[in-house]
């Protein structure tokens, strides 16, 4: 089968276009023929070598996808030969760059109609992680003004639209003005060019926009400094969810900080969540189903071929793309 491989740790220079021989599925596993891969941060990181569950070269990146299934195995049941579906493990990392991976069975959700396999690529990382940030650690509701971090990007703009549709007030951050207005699409009642503003203004900025009174809830999808600036932003009683640490730099936290405020810092880790046994099927149905009614759009900025998975690794480490960028793998 054709696929993407790591032989070595470093930049996009070194996702390879390769053959191998198609894997099996085993008992309680299920194989995928891959329709579409989602890129992701983690598949960068991977590549790096400074992933957690990165594992050592050669290995296949890719740790969601959607396609079609081409076999089960013993002890399997539910799912179907020829059953659209959508796949995610980031724990035993199967590699998605590639036209059939191996997943376990509790990693396989079935795809209502009225999704496409492009779109549904998406679903299984940005969204969910979204989804799970939202609604069951933070607890979204319609009174609570939310800030979002990064905004334009895939978990992003995943999680403005989460949060408008439970009604709650969406402060849209994104790193320019054009994300900025792109991001406001997707129900930010406000948004933010971050470019225009020095650190310390984003605080100020916040405050500016709730009176004084802080954010209910901020999504901080950054990490590094802006974490602690996340701590500076929310209100009395509110909550701060960090999921991501893109500037791959240490946090400094002041704890006054937050502790005055009777704030809650919640972390999320949407691998380390698999391994301690989330089961994410019915979260990604239901997500899936909205998707279908057309309550969610699934922004995929840029479909660019397998073979050219180094060329999508360098857009995305640009950060230039709005939404998601997804590998068309083959047309099923």
């Amino acid at each position: 089968m054709r696929a993407v491989r790591i032989d070595e740790f470093g930049g996009p220079e070194v996702l390879v276009p390769v053959e191998v021989p198609d894997p099996v599925a085993g008992p309680g596993e299920v194989l995928v023929r891959v329709a579409a891969a989602g890129v992701n941060r983690a598949d960068a990181l991977i590549r790096k070598g400074v992933y957690h569950r990165a594992g050592r070269p050669p290995l296949i990146p890719g740790v969601e996808a959607a396609g079609v299934v081409a076999a089960v195995g013993e002890g399997v049941t539910g799912l179907e030969v020829g059953q659209r579906v959508m796949a995610l493990d980031g724990v035993n990392a199967p590699g998605f760059y590639a036209e059939l991976a191996v997943v376990p069975a509790t990693q396989v959700t079935a795809l209502p109609h009225g999704v496409g396999l492009t779109e549904a690529a998406t679903l299984p990382v940005a969204w969910l992680s979204a989804w799970y940030c939202l609604r069951h650690l933070a607890r979204v509701t319609k009174e609570d003004t939310v800030v979002v971090k990064a905004a334009a990007s895939g978990v992003g703009s995943a999680a403005v639209q989460i949060a408008a549709e439970a009604g709650a007030r969406v402060i849209a951050f994104a790193g320019s003005a054009e994300k900025a207005a792109w991001a406001g699409q997707f129900g930010a009642q406000v948004t933010v060019d971050t470019s225009a503003h020095p650190d310390d203004a984003e605080v100020e900025e916040v405050l500016r926009l709730t009176d004084g009174r802080g954010a209910d809830l901020v999504l901080d999808t950054v990490g590094g400094p802006a974490f602690a600036r996340s701590l500076r932003q929310v209100g009395h009683g509110g909550r701060v969810v960090a999921l991501a640490n893109v500037a791959l730099e240490p946090s400094t936290v002041d704890t006054r900080d937050f502790y005055p405020k009777n704030a809650a810092i919640l972390g999320f880790q949407l691998t380390n969540l698999q391994i301690h046994g989330y089961d994410p099927r019915n979260d990604l149905r239901e997500l899936a189903e909205r998707v279908a009614s057309g309550a969610y759009r699934v922004p995929v900025e840029t479909v660019v071929p397998l073979e050219q998975a180094r060329a999508a690794h360098e857009l995305l480490e640009r950060r230039s793309n709005r939404g998601k960028i997804v590998l068309a793998v083959a047309d099923l």
